[in-house]
């Protein structure tokens, strides 16, 4: 070899050398470094929950709008952690079972506070659209008299939420406080959020919107109750948790769960239902985030929890690194290709992201990508669909390559059968 070969050229050469099969990890130490990142994802979550209910507690004390500035920058902040957890959905029942209080979507934000009379009301598949329970201290719900002279979490999660097994009425998680925090997306597809004044938070005359107070009482109970579910889900992922205990109880399938969330995410959820579908309805309120325009980063941090999952390493708010034995070492003994190919594939899904973030982050929201006719914007948004279709293909091959049970991954008619979106 010459002396004065370049790192580039040594690199290139190394790149260029054929993957050569190792030594397979224990299923158990990749199920543990799995485990490990959830509670590790979820208790950054929750921590930054705790500050985000720092934010709304000084916002109600003094309803300003640098106040209310803050409290929006502290729910961006806790969707990045969040967001990363996601990948633990559809191979975890635990997850399954309990993530719909968090994180649900689309809501009907007529359900719990004023909105544009010109939007939408009451409709054969949703009666309580337009409840405003922050205007109404009682109502009839279910054919029940309701008092909800006190708003309290126990009110939103056991009788508001899914009210008459509607999913649209999404009474808590983190899109009720969104909806709380900046108001209805007026927008359209032009640039633009929700523009919520403080003064919706302020008491006596200065009170815009009508009952601050109740706003006010559902924020904070809205707030708290999100701190208490990712305090329960923490718990689960952590040395004698049920999640943990229950991923770790077989391997197979534990390794299985692993896949069957990184594809059912990668595929179905997110390029079907939570892009591709926007992209072709032209909808703004097919958005994740769709109050706050924070859709580039909830795609963005998703994207980046599947790679955790399968790199086995999760870099937390704080900045640790939580890291072990992982999948793609798995893989990689199995069969050093496959393991390359869905190494890149991630990769170039991430890229993608990166592309549609920078886009946003520079004035060009998500919204403004899903108008009819924009030709530019869709190719950002399909970038990234094609890139995570292409990731599940790889992810499949996963699959075959540890010689496991085929995995049914979540789909979407959009990805699937277009022509049922219309129909």
């Amino acid at each position: 070899m010459p002396r004065n070969l370049t790192a580039a050229s040594l690199l290139a050469l190394t790149a260029a050398l054929p993957a050569f099969a190792q030594d397979a990890p224990e299923k158990s130490a990749v199920l543990t470094t799995y485990a490990n990142i959830a509670e590790a994802g979820y208790s950054d979550a929750l921590t930054s929950a705790k500050a985000l209910k720092g934010a709304v507690d000084a916002l109600l004390a003094e309803p300003t709008e640098a106040n209310l500035t803050a409290a929006r920058a502290a729910w961006i902040a806790a969707r990045v952690p969040y967001q990363q957890t996601e990948v633990f959905r559809f191979g975890n029942p635990i997850v399954d079972d309990w993530e719909g209080k968090v994180n649900a979507w689309p809501l009907d934000e007529g359900l719990i506070d004023y909105v544009d009379p010109t939007t939408g009301g009451a409709t054969d598949e949703n009666q309580y659209a337009v409840l405003n329970v922050i205007a109404n201290p009682t109502f009839t719900l279910s054919g029940a008299e309701i008092d909800a002279t006190e708003i309290t979490a126990e009110l939103l999660s056991d009788t508001l939420h899914e009210a008459d097994e509607v999913e649209a009425n999404v009474a808590t998680g983190y899109h009720a406080i969104e909806f709380l925090l900046w108001g209805q997306d007026l927008h359209g597809t032009e640039h633009g959020a929700g523009e919520r004044p403080a003064t919706d938070y302020a008491a006596g005359e200065a009170c815009t919107g009508g009952n601050c107070d109740r706003r006010g009482a559902y924020l904070t109970a809205a707030t708290d109750l999100l701190i208490s579910d990712l305090e329960y889900m923490a718990g689960a992922w952590g040395a004698e948790g049920e999640a943990r205990s229950a991923v770790m109880a077989d391997e197979d399938a534990g390794i299985s769960a692993m896949l069957t969330g990184m594809g059912s995410l990668s595929y179905g959820e997110q390029a079907g239902e939570r892009m591709k579908l926007g992209v072709m309805l032209n909808d703004p309120e097919e958005e994740h985030d769709c109050f706050s325009d924070n859709t580039h980063n909830s795609h963005f941090y998703d994207a980046m929890g599947i790679r955790n999952v399968y790199s086995g390493e999760y870099v937390g708010i704080d900045g640790r690194v939580v890291t072990g034995p992982s999948l793609s070492s798995l893989v990689a003994a199995a069969d050093p290709a496959v393991d390359a190919a869905l190494t890149a594939a991630l990769d170039h899904t991430m890229g993608e992201m990166s592309q549609m973030k920078a886009a946003a982050e520079a004035g060009y929201s998500y919204d403004q990508m899903l108008a009819r006719g924009n030709g530019d914007g869709e190719a950002i948004i399909m970038a990234a669909v094609e890139a995570l279709v292409a990731q599940t293909a790889e992810i499949e091959r996963a699959v075959s390559a540890l010689s496991l049970d085929q995995i049914g991954f979540e789909g979407s008619d959009s990805l699937d059968n277009p022509n049922a979106v219309f129909q």
